[in-house]
């Protein structure tokens, strides 16, 4: 395993995403996520990510992600600290809601750059610098091409990273699967207080056996302990535990890759017991057959919950 850089704390470890569970309307419900919260800072969990991808940030009104906010850090703060995503399609936006984020009492901030019109480094560089500097919290940038349509260079990453304020990167997993190889690369080229870490969960147990500062877990937004248990096996360097663990995960990655995690997760609240909630539109259901399908992932799962630490 890779020596880890002095990174910030906040953007290491296992940062769990929930879902933002809402009615059809789009209105929060306040108790089923501090429910979600509760569950993930008993588990121990490093972070939450609120209003991630998972959190499905990008379908809700600016009212409800300040209620999202305030309910969290009602919820957890103080216990788990709360990074609060604030993409947005217009920069002014983005930068209110990191306002809003900062005054609830967040303790750092997710930006994807959202767009309609495909955008240059140039605008992304413009666009971050502005939400940094209104939000004043360490910020994390989020790579994530296969929503934005937006990839970020190594030399735009490096620029980012001598702003003010921008702590950390959100990286989806390597096409040719070299984690050590792209981890050693972009630290070559920030602040050894800037942290790396990676989202795609199926991808996890590589990427922190390589040595990254964080895994962005959607899975933890709802099953935080036996994710902690991958999360802190390969920190370790035992790649026996860590695999072992991971491949208890595999039929439920399978699922993620082959339906979006988003909509399983959705599943996963309702078979858990946890929440009688369904995606927001134009998202639909899954399909009883894929309900089906995401229960005997569970159900391996649980088999061997039993012998994580």
């Amino acid at each position: 395993m890779m020596t880890k850089h002095r990174t910030s704390k906040l953007f290491s470890g296992l940062s769990a995403f929930p879902l933002t569970p809402t009615d059809a309307a789009g209105h929060l419900q306040a108790d089923v996520l501090c429910r979600f919260l509760e569950r993930i800072h008993a588990a121990g969990a490093d972070s939450i990510g609120l209003l991630g991808s998972t959190g499905g940030y990008a379908y809700l009104r600016r009212e409800e992600r300040q209620r999202a906010v305030r309910v969290a850090v009602e919820c957890v703060g103080g216990k788990t600290p709360i990074i609060v995503g604030v993409g947005a399609l217009r920069t002014d936006e983005a930068q209110t809601l990191a306002r809003d984020a900062k005054m609830a009492g967040a303790d750092g901030l997710l930006l994807a750059p959202m767009s309609y019109a495909p955008l240059t480094d140039e605008e992304v560089y413009q666009h971050f610098a502005a939400v940094a500097e209104a939000g004043g919290l360490p910020l994390c940038i989020y790579n994530n091409p296969s929503t934005t349509k937006f990839t970020f260079s190594d030399d735009l990453i490096a620029r980012l990273a001598k702003l003010p304020n921008v702590a950390a990167v959100k990286m989806p997993l390597p096409a040719n699967g070299d984690f050590a190889g792209e981890i050693e690369r972009l630290r070559a080229i920030t602040p050894d207080s800037f942290a790396v870490g990676y989202s795609g969960d199926w991808g996890a147990a590589d990427a922190l056996l390589a040595g990254c500062d964080a895994w962005y877990s959607v899975v933890a937004g709802l099953l935080p302990s036996p994710a902690l248990a991958l999360t802190r096996a390969a920190q370790a360097g035992d790649s026996s535990a860590a695999a072992r663990i991971n491949d208890a995960f595999r039929p439920l990655w399978e699922l993620f890759r082959a339906f979006g995690s988003f909509r399983v997760m959705y599943v996963m609240a309702n078979l858990l017991g946890l929440a009688r909630i369904e995606p927001p539109r134009p998202i639909l259901p899954l399909s009883q057959e894929a309900h089906s399908r995401v229960e005997e992932a569970l159900q391996n799962l649980k088999s061997v919950s039993s012998s994580i630490p």
